[in-house]
């Protein structure tokens, strides 16, 4: 990784981890455990500069860094993977589609994609986990499903991909004029969509598992 990528990196992950900071609040009253805030936003941008792999870091990084900021008491590992998992599905498939369609059309269908599996995923991983980690049962989590979960992660990805359809030619060329980025590059999609296939397999394992009563 040269010098002019990690520092890029390591602005974006600054402005990332401010954002979340200064800005957090929930959405959907009857999940007012989920809150929105604009870190995935910066984390999206990234990844359409840099690739799939660096979004993925970016979102490791950031994750790390707000829970441990924020956890009281919680599950460090479990706040981490979800945050990961929430950013990962939306931006590491954005980045993927654009890198592959270089252009508005790819970046929206990208950005699309990526909304919809993001909110499946949150949907089944706040099935899986959240009563795990707040000792609901499950069948409470399941009926916060429709109402709550899913609206919040339809509403949260929607105002994500609006604005970073508005704001990524503007930043990106900011970052281009004062020499800190370079045309898009390509990422190791390889490697992302391998470490993207582990989390559905793992997915589907806790799936099974809950459905058999091995997991309560």
């Amino acid at each position: 990784m040269n010098i002019k990528k990690l520092t890029t990196l390591g602005i974006l992950c600054a402005l990332a981890i401010v954002a979340n900071l200064v800005i957090s609040f929930p959405i959907i009253p009857s999940v007012a455990f989920l809150k929105y805030d604009p870190k995935d936003i910066i984390i999206i941008i990234g990844g359409f500069i840099y690739g799939p792999l660096s979004a993925m870091l970016m979102s490791l990084l950031t994750s790390i860094i707000e829970v441990l900021y924020r956890n009281a008491g919680g599950n460090i590992l479990i706040d981490v993977l979800m945050n990961v998992i929430s950013t990962c599905s939306l931006a590491c498939i954005a980045a993927y589609y654009y890198k592959k369609d270089h252009s508005k059309k790819g970046a929206i269908k990208g950005l699309v994609i990526g909304g919809i599996v993001s909110v499946a995923a949150m949907c089944l991983w706040n099935y899986i986990i959240t009563p795990i980690y707040y000792g609901m049962p499950r069948d409470v989590v399941a009926a916060m499903i429709i109402p709550g979960i899913l609206p919040f992660n339809l509403i949260k990805n929607a105002i994500n991909i609006m604005i970073v359809i508005y704001l990524y030619k503007p930043i990106v060329n900011l970052l281009r004029r004062n020499n800190l980025a370079n045309c898009a590059e390509q990422g190791k999609i390889s490697s992302s969509i391998l470490i993207f296939g582990g989390f559905i397999l793992i997915t589907i394992i806790l799936l099974f598992l809950i459905q058999y009563g091995i997991i309560k």
